[in-house]
């Protein structure tokens, strides 16, 4: 089974797993600074300081001055006006959205959007409309039909998406927000820490922060920790802080998670960030154009305002088949190469892909072994059949119907 492989070293770019050394194509610790000693030390400190944990919820004994730094550093890089700080990023999402929908209001998400996303809208009880992933004619579809549901619209999206690696367009979705009267929430968990010339996420990239009325981001991804966070208006943050289950009645961040997060943050906002936002960028360049040479199905680069071009640090291997997905992954592993598996429901029928991610550790040895592996195996994965025949082959758009 591609799932719960056991990780006994730090998840560098090679990590040891199940016994075995392998190249880390399949990771969240995009610049890599879960190993950096000045991010181990700021959690070090934080832990001989305030102990292992706080025993309480932020709401009655679990907030520290860390805490409430992080805050303030979070909601100044995002460029809002507050910032609040959960314990996961899911509960960050179901938290916000959670509180802020009523049964009487309307959400519109997209089909791509995380897991954490849509169990917030069913918290919420309020009415969803989903679209196609980043078709805009169905999204202003939606907010037509919302127009008529009698509460608020919401439309939430991520700003990179977390399996295909594509990003949302941004400018128009805010631009059709503004023209219906629908608030924006921008999903940056894969986004902070890699896109932007501050590292804030999508909409810094794309440069329209201010059309967007909330943020979310993550710590366990750029930020080398756990953890999750909302920036937005004072007033919402403020509403949040005494209105939010997820936050109130859930243990507080552990401080070292806290320290750890602030000491990412640190290095991120310093001059030192852009070097390794840019390393990630062209390491993530180097494998997926590798990889078409090697003819397997990638990604088309998501085009710019600019009339640039991006190819983000999360590199899909489009294969469509779950046997195969899961028979490639498998040959991969055995061959020294770690990678997530994507099949059905992670993604839609018949949209299996294998779910590679590269860190800015990585060096171009690791990246051509890894390249020289998925060439050796190709050919070898072609051949085999799926187990007892397998299920019967499905295509890319069996579930396009499922949504509008």
């Amino acid at each position: 089974m591609p799932y719960f492989r056991v990780v006994e070293a730090e998840p560098g770019p090679v990590a040891l797993m199940e016994g075995r050394e392998r190249i880390t194509l399949g990771s969240n610790n995009y610049l890599g600074l879960t190993s950096d000693p000045r991010v181990k030390q700021a959690a070090r400190e934080a832990l001989e300081h305030y102990g292992t944990g706080l025993t309480g919820s932020r709401f009655m004994n679990g907030t520290t001055p860390l805490h409430l730094q992080l805050e303030r550093e979070l909601a100044e890089w995002m460029g809002s006006e507050d910032a609040l700080v959960y314990t996961t990023g899911y509960l960050a999402n179901t938290g916000a959205i959670g509180t802020l929908l009523d049964p009487g209001d309307t959400v519109i998400c997209d089909s791509g959007d995380h897991a954490s996303i849509l169990d917030a809208v069913s918290l919420s009880r309020a009415r969803v409309r989903p679209f196609r992933h980043n078709r805009l004619d169905k999204l202003e579809t939606m907010l037509s039909r919302a127009e008529s549901d009698g509460g608020g619209v919401l439309v939430v999206v991520d700003g990179l998406f977390s399996m295909e690696g594509d990003l949302a367009p941004l400018p128009d979705v805010a631009a059709l927000c503004r023209e219906h009267g629908a608030r924006l929430m921008v999903d940056e968990a894969h986004g902070v820490g890699v896109l932007g010339a501050r590292g804030a996420g999508a909409a810094e990239l794309f440069g329209c922060e201010d059309e967007i009325d909330l943020r979310m981001g993550t710590f366990s991804k750029s930020l080398a920790s756990c953890g999750g966070f909302i920036a937005g208006p004072a007033d919402v943050i403020d509403f949040l802080r005494v209105q939010s289950r997820a936050f109130m009645f859930t243990a507080a961040a552990v401080p070292a998670a806290v320290g750890a997060a602030l000491g990412a943050l640190e290095i991120i906002r310093s001059s030192e960030g852009p070097e390794l936002m840019a390393k990630v960028l062209d390491n993530a360049r180097y494998l997926h154009d590798g990889l078409a040479e090697l003819g397997y199905g990638v990604m088309e680069p998501c085009p710019l305002p600019d009339g640039d071009e991006l190819i983000s640090q999360i590199v899909p291997v489009l294969v469509g088949d779950d046997w195969k997905a899961v028979l490639l992954w498998k040959a991969l592993y055995d061959a020294g190469v770690y990678v997530n598996v994507a099949i059905y429901p992670a993604v839609p029928r018949g949209g299996a892909l294998l779910r590679t991610s590269v860190m800015a550790t990585h060096e171009r040895e690791h990246l051509d072994q890894a390249l020289s592996i998925f060439g050796r195996v190709k050919g070898e994965v072609e051949k085999m059949a799926p187990p007892n025949g397998g299920p019967p082959a499905t295509t890319p758009e069996s579930g396009a119907d499922e949504v509008a």
